[in-house]
């Protein structure tokens, strides 16, 4: 897709779909616990994936490039006593690491077998009736591992307490997950690196538990580079002031370092996002991004397009997403004029230098790699390679994008 260089129009309005991590969340626990309706489900392809799986009755489930998917329904697929499942991915899905996950489901007594590579998809799964209530696993992978095990646990017969070994990474996304369990009465508690759920019955319950779903604010990143970069307001709707979503970090990020004020209305859950009048950009970004990793990718561009020398560590989760995205973003940036150096958790600016005349910007089958290089389009005409990858998690992004554009 080629991106003519553009100008932000003032004052347009986005409506984006709900968020895909709570959408998928709140699909395993609807499936699980009956008692649940959600309204505004994300539309993206992970979210659209999982909701395909879940009410599938074959023996072998494909999930293609849906990696929260892949972690989900391990857990999923384990606590469904004597039910057989193969579950399966894409060749990228392949070489994603799921031991640590499996590993911890086998400690609580789970027949978990590795089909092809060892530590990896795919996985014969032989459900059973959990007793063991006490698991270690390492907390420095993934949170969706964690999280994984969370929302099973309030399904099992003695209740789950989880102790976390290792740095936390991604903290939010548990906090995430333990708020939405207690949102539907899932007794917990985080203390230290110990996590607790009690086991939760609703039987004889009959009152249904409704949930709208917050819009995604790692699509909301996108945006916020857009507004960085192009000054000028945007309005998105359906986002909550204080959002659980680890993403929201955007809010602080965005203001402290390039100058852009978020404006909530309570009323009826829109913000602005506007552009501080003669803001004195940093000398330098020094970020650590463990929390909020999702988003580093549109940062890293936001920064390259407004030249200002960055350091991002906390990153690395980034290595075992889609793509390896720390060499994914070293590549590119490249092309925008931004020399980086990259280590297994950070990456670091040491140059700016003129963009190449034609950008071609490679997106290796990860979606945020095209929506947070889209941007730049408002500095130069720049091209998007496979740019159907958007799918993912934000359909309609290049629809959105175009309304903000002349």
């Amino acid at each position: 897709m080629k991106l003519e260089k553009s100008i932000l129009k003032q004052n347009q309005t986005i409506q984006i779909s709900g968020s895909k991590s709570i959408s998928n969340r709140l699909l395993i626990l609807e499936k699980l616990f009956k008692n649940i309706k959600i309204t505004n489900l994300s539309n993206s392809q992970d979210t659209q994936l999982l909701k395909k799986a879940l009410s599938s009755e074959s023996e072998t489930v494909d999930i293609h490039h849906a990696g929260t998917a892949m972690r989900f329904l391990t857990s999923y697929y384990a606590i469904q006593d004597r039910k057989t499942t193969i579950l399966t991915g894409s060749e990228r899905m392949k070489e994603r690491p799921i031991k640590n996950l499996v590993t911890a489901l086998q400690n609580l007594g789970v027949e978990i077998e590795y089909l092809e590579k060892e530590g990896f998809p795919p996985l014969k799964i032989t459900g059973r009736k959990i007793l063991t209530s006490e698991v270690d696993i390492p907390a420095n992978i993934s949170s969706q591992f964690i999280t994984s095990l969370l929302l099973i646990a309030g399904k099992l017969e003695n209740g789950l307490k989880i102790n976390l070994t290792g740095e936390i990474t991604s903290r939010s996304y548990i906090e995430m997950t333990l708020d939405i369990l207690s949102k539907f009465g899932i007794i917990n508690s985080f203390e230290g690196n110990t996590i607790k759920v009690e086991n939760f019955n609703v039987n004889g319950q009959s009152s249904i538990v409704n949930y709208e779903v917050e819009s995604d604010w790692s699509s909301a990143s996108y945006f916020y580079s857009t507004a960085a970069i192009g000054r000028k307001n945007i309005h998105l709707k359906s986002f909550y002031k204080n959002s659980t979503q680890g993403d929201s970090a955007a809010v602080d990020i965005y203001e402290k370092f390039f100058g852009i004020k978020t404006i909530f209305s309570e009323s009826d859950h829109q913000l602005t996002i506007e552009p501080h009048e003669n803001f004195i950009f940093p000398e330098k970004i020094i970020l650590n991004m463990n929390n909020c990793p999702d988003i580093a990718q549109t940062v890293c561009v936001t920064a390259a397009a407004l030249k200002i020398p960055f350091e991002i560590s906390g990153l690395g989760t980034l290595k075992v997403k889609e793509t390896d995205r720390l060499l994914a973003l070293h590549n590119e940036l490249q092309k925008l004029g931004t020399e980086t150096e990259i280590t297994d958790v950070s990456i670091k600016s040491i140059n700016f230098k003129k963009s190449e005349e034609n950008i071609s910007v490679k997106t290796y089958q990860d979606h945020r790699m095209a929506m947070s290089f889209a941007p730049f389009c408002l500095l130069k005409e720049i091209n998007i390679e496979d740019e159907n990858v958007v799918e993912k998690s934000y359909p309609e992004f290049w629809e959105d994008l175009s309304k903000l554009l002349i």
